[in-house]
C-alpha cells in the first residue's frame, strides 16, 4: 500500500477557494480513505476538520479556539446526511468540549447534534460513506425486540421508554418492536415463542423480573442452546435494578437509563452466568439472586407497599429489624478459591440420602418440561462444606449489586450451593420464604400469602440446590 493525496476545493459561501488534502491509502480494492481532511463549517462556524477511519476519531477546531474530538464508537449514536450537511448525533459527556477527547470517570452524558456543512454534496457523500462503513463494522444491533413491563416499580416504564429510550434508539437508527406485558410470566411466553431470526437482541424495559422470565423462556425452547446466545439487554424501569447497576458499575459508568440504553446501542456483549435452582424435577433459572430469611421477607412481604417504589425496601427493612426473625436450617456449599476455611467438611453422598421425597403441594403437576436441564457437572466429586443455623438470612448473588444502591456480593464466594430451610425459631408452625430473582419459589406455613403454596414451583423443607453454568447466556454490556 502507498499514500496518495487528492486535492479538493473549498466551496463554502463567502470564502476563497484553496486546496485542502484528503489523505488515503490504496489497497487491493482501490482507494480506501484512511484520513479525511477538509475546511468545513460546524454548527455554522468555519473549522478545519479531520476524520481518521482507522481510529474512528472525528476532530475539528476553529479560530475561536474551540476544539472537539468525537470517538465514533463510544460517543456517536448515528448520523444523517442532507445535501451538503451531515448531522452527527452524539452522546457526549456534559463537560466535554474544551479539550480533545476528554472522557472518563462517572460524569453525566448529554445528547448533542453537530451539523457538519461540507463544501459539496460529493464531499458530504465521501465523508458519510466512511462514517457508515465504520459504524457498520462495530456490530451494533439493527433490530430489537423490546419487552416493557408497564406495572413494575412506580408504573413509569412506558414514560421512561417514550422520553428516554425511544429518542436514543431513533437517533441511532435502530428499528424495534415494542411489546408490553399483560400478566405474570408473559415475558417468558414471548421469549419461548419469538422468531429470533428477526432480531439482533431482546431488551427488557423493566426491573430484573422480566429479564429473568426471558431467560427462563429461552431455556425452555427446543433450540435453547442457540436461543440463549441471543444478546439480552436491560433498561432499568422497575423496583429492583441490580443487573443494570452491576453492568454499568463494572464499566465505571454512572447508573442511569441513558447509559443503559447507550450500552445496548453500542452492541458490546459479555457472557452471563445462569444458575439452575433445582428441587427434584422442578427447575428455575436464575441470573440475579436467591434469598431466604430477612431479605426474602422484606422483598416479598413489602409488596403491599409497592406504591412507595424502592423506598418500600427501606421502610419494611426497618419493620423487620425491630422484630428480627431467625430460621433453623442448614446450608452446604462448594467454596470458591480463597474461601475454603469456611464451614465444616461434609460428605455429599451421605447428605443426599434423604433427597426430595414424593412431591408435595402439587409440585409435580406444575413442573414444566425444560429443554435445558442444567450444567453437566459431577457434584459428588466436589469438596462440600456445611454450616448449621439458626440464620437471620441466606443471600446468594450472581452479580455484585442486588439493587441500584445495595452491593452485597463484590466477589464470588461459592461454586455450588444447597439449602435445607427450616422453621422460624420460636415458632415451630411457621416457615419462611425462598425468593429467587424476585419470585417466590417456595414458602412455608404461616408465611405471607401462604395460601398460594400450591402454586409455588417447589416445596418448602426439602433441599434446594443451585449450580452455576458459567457464561451460558449473553447480555449487552458497556464494555
Amino acid at each position: 500500500m502507498f499514500p496518495c493525496i487528492f486535492k479538493l476545493q473549498e466551496l463554502l459561501p463567502g470564502t476563497v477557494a484553496k486546496p485542502l488534502r484528503r489523505m488515503a491509502y490504496k489497497g487491493e480494492d482501490g482507494i480506501q480513505p484512511l484520513i479525511l481532511m477538509e475546511r468545513i463549517r460546524v454548527d455554522g462556524a468555519a473549522a478545519d476538520a479531520s476524520f481518521n477511519a482507522s481510529t474512528g476519531e472525528l476532530r475539528w477546531g476553529s479560530s475561536a479556539g474551540v476544539n472537539w474530538c468525537l470517538m465514533m464508537e463510544s460517543e456517536v449514536l448515528g448520523f444523517k446526511t442532507k445535501g451538503v450537511k451531515i448531522i452527527v448525533k452524539a452522546f457526549v459527556f456534559a463537560s466535554k468540549g474544551a479539550s480533545l477527547g476528554a472522557s472518563g470517570g462517572k460524569r453525566a452524558r448529554t445528547r448533542k447534534d453537530f451539523v457538519l456543512e461540507m463544501p459539496s454534496e460529493q464531499c458530504a457523500m465521501i465523508w458519510s460513506d466512511q462514517f457508515g462503513d465504520l459504524i457498520n463494522s462495530f456490530g451494533r444491533p439493527r433490530r430489537l425486540f423490546i419487552i416493557l413491563n408497564p406495572y413494575g416499580g412506580k408504573r413509569c416504564a412506558l414514560k421512561i421508554f417514550q422520553n428516554d429510550v425511544k429518542p436514543l434508539l431513533e437517533a441511532s437508527g435502530i428499528l424495534y418492536t415494542l411489546q408490553e406485558t399483560s400478566y405474570q410470566l408473559h415475558a417468558r411466553e414471548l421469549a419461548h415463542k419469538l422468531d429470533l431470526l428477526k432480531y439482533d437482541g431482546i431488551v427488557c424495559v423493566s426491573g430484573d423480573g422480566v429479564l429473568v422470565e426471558v431467560v427462563n423462556g429461552l431455556l425452555r425452547r427446543e433450540d435453547w442452546d442457540t436461543a440463549v446466545k441471543v444478546p439480552l439487554g436491560i433498561i432499568p424501569a422497575g423496583t429492583g435494578n441490580g443487573m443494570a447497576k452491576s453492568l454499568l458499575d463494572s464499566a465505571g459508568d454512572s447508573y442511569s437509563v441513558f447509559n443503559a440504553v447507550f450500552a445496548i446501542i453500542r452492541g458490546h456483549r459479555r457472557s452471563l452466568d445462569v444458575t439452575t435452582v433445582q428441587q427434584g424435577e422442578a427447575r428455575f433459572f436464575s441470573v440475579l439472586m436467591l434469598t431466604w430469611g430477612f431479605v426474602a421477607d422484606v422483598d416479598i412481604e413489602s409488596e403491599k407497599y409497592r406504591w412507595m417504589g424502592s423506598a418500600r425496601f427501606d421502610f419494611y427493612s426497618f419493620l423487620r429489624v425491630v422484630n428480627m426473625r431467625k430460621y433453623h436450617g442448614n446450608v452446604q456449599f462448594v467454596p470458591a478459591a480463597g474461601y475454603e476455611i469456611y464451614g465444616e467438611p461434609v460428605d455429599w453422598r451421605e447428605s443426599c440420602k434423604d433427597e426430595v421425597p414424593e412431591q408435595t403441594f402439587g409440585v409435580a403437576a406444575r413442573v414444566q418440561q425444560c429443554r435445558y436441564t442444567g450444567p453437566k457437572i459431577s457434584l459428588e466429586d466436589l469438596e462440600w462444606k456445611s454450616v448449621n443455623g439458626p440464620f437471620i438470612l441466606v443471600w446468594l448473588n450472581n452479580v455484585p449489586w442486588s439493587g441500584e444502591d445495595v452491593m452485597p456480593a463484590p466477589e464470588a464466594k461459592v461454586k455450588a450451593f444447597r439449602l435445607r430451610p427450616g422453621q422460624r425459631v420460636g415458632y415451630p408452625d411457621k416457615g419462611g420464604i425462598i425468593d429467587s430473582d424476585g419470585e417466590v419459589i417456595a414458602r412455608g406455613e404461616g408465611t405471607y400469602e401462604c395460601s398460594l403454596q400450591e402454586t409455588d414451583l417447589m416445596a418448602y423443607g426439602p433441599p434446594i440446590q443451585m449450580t452455576v453454568d458459567k457464561g451460558l447466556a449473553t447480555i449487552f454490556s458497556p464494555k
